[in-house]
């Protein structure tokens, strides 16, 4: 029998990089060095504002937690 190849689309990858996985540590430590702040402020963006990654990132330049 064949192997049945399953298509791989870039959409899920997008949707997947336009998120912040709060509960995974190295997603909030590349976020948290990214923008200059600490683990656990990125945590609290997450927790306040979401995870969409535009505005958690938002969210910490504006100082909010």
């Amino acid at each position: 029998m064949a192997k049945k190849v399953e298509k791989k689309s870039a959409r899920g990858r997008a949707q997947d990089r336009a998120r912040v996985a709060g509960g995974q540590d190295y997603e909030v430590r590349y976020t948290a060095k990214k923008t200059r702040k600490s683990a656990a402020s990125v945590k609290k963006a997450v927790k306040k504002v979401g995870s969409s990654r535009k505005k958690v990132t938002k969210a910490l330049k504006r100082g909010k937690r």
